[in-house]
């Protein structure tokens, strides 16, 4: 551009006028054509006087979301975003100018929040939110059809809590107060599709039967045809097998190790003859077996695998109810091991806010790295709205009785 004379340029920055998270924008636009926020408030009843509401339902259930979809904590970090121009925009049920009038809600608003999605009837239609999320994301794939087959990845979510919370127990094994969720994921999408709060001291198959049942029969109606179940070796116990078995759902799962399945596998464990080689080999047996407690017998696949530079052998067993005609032994393990990591505590995901160095001092003492801050099934993280979706969900759950 040629000049035009002297002239005097003025900058000014101004902190409210600024914002770093302009993806918020994005995300509520993305809720908004989904219609899945809007689905889910007309499905939930707020106890509140809406003559005294400031914020409505739909604005604060947007800022949760928000909040996590771009690496926050809505507990702990909303009060210092409350002027945030994008967000604001974002969380707003309000249009054009008037859109940035209110600040976001306060954290004790938030809190209630948390009250209002556990009351009896809500936590039905969060878990129905999650659930379409994933449809409508999967069926937009596949032009509007819904896969034809489907792994569900049922796992135990391990939440450290400090404090003495209901519900909060103490596990031996964890070595901590937790929390232990059922947990429900799309094994080939990573999209979480449930969970059911327990407390710390449940047992691995407390509730299972009744949680994957609820989650298969709305996974088929949403998102597949056919749903394969995958659960390691906490779960296999006679009341689940045969539900599943009596559902005609096929699953895969570990048993674990025991004196009759070591008598049973000890003909096989023997190595091949002559000199092994340099990569340690591996061999799957098909084999039946009915444990104590079983009414009736079933597949059990022995795999054996030698150990580099020893002469002992390894070996596990899976019990499935897929017939060998349509699975042979060394399908199924492969299945198996694509099975997800939920129990395991994934790296920071790239771009998250509170990713830091372990052995530095936190930036302020609420700033607290979690331990477990999302689900893994060996694929990458889930969209962000399913992600926030997921994590109201789990938080705002709670215990339910047998």
């Amino acid at each position: 551009m040629s000049a035009v004379g002297p002239t005097r340029a003025r900058q000014r920055a101004r902190d409210e006028a600024l914002s770093g998270d302009a993806g918020a924008v994005l995300v509520r636009d993305i809720l908004e054509r989904t219609g899945v926020l809007d689905r889910l408030v007309a499905d939930l009843h707020d106890p509140r006087d809406p003559r005294y509401v400031t914020h409505v339902l739909k604005s604060l259930i947007c800022t949760a979301v928000v909040l996590i979809a771009q690496g926050w904590r809505p507990g702990q970090d909303v009060d210092r975003l409350r002027d945030d121009l994008a967000i604001r925009i974002a969380e707003s049920a309000r249009r054009g100018d008037q859109a940035t009038d209110w600040a976001l809600a306060s954290q004790p608003t938030l809190s209630r929040l948390l009250g209002i999605l556990a009351r009896a009837g809500n936590l039905e239609a969060l878990s129905e939110a999650i659930m379409q999320v994933a449809g409508i994301r999967l069926r937009a794939a596949r032009r509007g059809h819904r896969q034809r087959y489907l792994t569900l990845d049922i796992d135990g979510l391990p939440l450290e809590v400090h404090g003495h919370q209901p519900g909060a127990k103490w596990n031996g094994h964890d070595a901590g107060r937790i929390y232990d969720p059922l947990v429900a994921s799309a094994a080939e999408t990573g999209d979480m599709l449930d969970t059911w709060l327990r407390p710390g001291n449940a047992g691995s198959a407390q509730d299972a039967v009744t949680f994957i049942r609820n989650v298969v029969a709305r996974a088929k109606r949403e998102i597949c045809q056919v749903a394969m179940i995958r659960f390691d070796a906490g779960f296999p116990g006679e009341e689940l097998l045969s539900a599943l078995e009596a559902d005609n759902t096929p699953y895969i799962a570990r048993l674990k190790a025991n004196k009759a399945l070591d008598r049973l596998g000890a003909p096989y464990k023997k190595r091949p003859r002559g000199r092994p080689p340099k990569e340690p080999r591996q061999w799957c047996l098909d084999l039946s077996y009915r444990a104590g407690t079983w009414a009736q017998p079933r597949r059990v696949i022995m795999v054996v695998k030698e150990r580099p530079d020893d002469l002992l052998l390894d070996r596990i067993h899976l019990v499935t109810s897929i017939p060998a005609e349509q699975m042979d032994a060394e399908a199924v393990l492969a299945r198996y091991r694509e099975r997800g990591t939920a129990g395991q505590p994934p790296p920071a995901p790239a771009g998250d806010r509170h990713a830091r160095d372990p052995a530095q001092p936190p930036a302020h003492p609420g700033d607290r790295t979690p331990v477990r801050r999302c689900l893994g099934s060996g694929l990458p993280p889930p969209r962000p709205v399913v992600l926030g979706a997921a994590a109201v969900t789990a938080a705002s759950a709670v215990r339910r009785d047998s």
